[in-house]
């Protein structure tokens, strides 16, 4: 959600019910700042920002965060320690993003407060093992709360994850197609539109592999290889040139030479409401099928 979960997003979250994260995984020092403080002009609930541990100025974001007296970060893509040693002390709660069991106790054993533990249908770099299949493990694994993510866009997600043992979920690519995303309107149409089939596995993009819609852009990577587009060898570089693919497609509207990233559920959303009134929607739907399902087990 890198070029998506921009300060209108974020505040349109929070302001609904959620907890609205900022990707500030590829934004400079005072870029973050500045939209921290967009995000503050437009909403007094809580919401977190989300960076990328392997970034170089790592250090230099935290501080950012800390001195903006953000209550949540959240992170994933290499070590964490730097992030936790300078947020824990300050009581920002911790909250990685992680794809197996392993990573999850890890995550809890350096001190995290909390996971996304996001399974293999969710969009960018995802998971081996399913979300039907993750979530209960790392709940039987960890004593911390943790938000299911992966195929989640609606109240009987919401259902399904708290029966699989979350507290929580976490939405990405619901929210991409939404009144309050920055991105084009060309774009949200496009999502509306796509089907899970094509929401495929790839790392030609970004040199790990990521989910997303596939386009002209990967196809021909696919025919001609990396070195037809001068793509970068080294793996920094290539995740780089791979952002730059995505912004291209989400701001730009190139959806061709492009890539979308977007987990399966894109072939399930068919709308672009407010936030306020997807959350709306979605609680309505959870007591819905708790309802429903008690009906059913009555019956028995």
């Amino acid at each position: 959600m890198a070029w998506v979960s921009y300060p209108p997003l974020v505040a349109a979250v929070s302001e609904a019910g959620g907890l609205g994260i900022m990707g500030g995984g590829r934004m400079e020092v005072e870029e973050l700042r500045l939209a921290i403080r967009q995000v503050k002009e437009h909403t007094r609930k809580p919401f977190g920002v989300n960076v990328t541990a392997l970034s170089p100025i790592i250090d230099e974001l935290t501080e950012v965060i800390l001195e903006e007296k953000i209550p949540v970060v959240s992170y994933g893509r290499g070590n964490p320690r730097p992030i936790l040693q300078r947020c824990k002390p300050e009581r920002v709660v911790c909250m990685p993003t992680i794809g197996a069991l392993s990573h999850a106790l890890k995550a809890e054993q350096d001190g995290a407060d909390a996971v996304i533990a996001q399974g293999m249908e969710a969009g960018g770099h995802c998971s081996f093992i399913a979300t039907m299949v993750l979530i209960p493990m790392v709940a039987r694994g960890v004593k911390i709360p943790i938000a299911a993510a992966g195929g989640l866009c609606d109240g009987a997600g919401l259902v399904a994850a708290l029966a699989l043992g979350a507290e929580a979920m976490a939405m990405g690519t619901r929210f991409i197609p939404t009144q309050e995303s920055p991105v084009l309107p060309a774009v949200k149409e496009h999502f509306i539109h796509a089907s899970e089939d094509t929401a495929e596995v790839t790392p030609l993009i970004t040199g790990t592999r990521c989910r997303g819609l596939r386009s002209r852009l990967v196809e021909l990577l696919e025919e001609r290889g990396e070195q037809a587009f001068e793509v970068p060898q080294s793996s920094a570089e290539h995740a780089t040139w791979g952002s730059e693919r995505m912004e291209e497609a989400f701001h730009q509207g190139d959806l061709d030479m492009g890539f979308l990233p977007c987990g399966q559920v894109v072939g399930r959303i068919h709308d672009i409401p407010t936030c306020k009134e997807l959350m709306e929607r979605i609680m309505s739907e959870a007591e819905q099928v708790v309802a429903g399902v008690s009906t059913r087990f009555s019956e028995q």
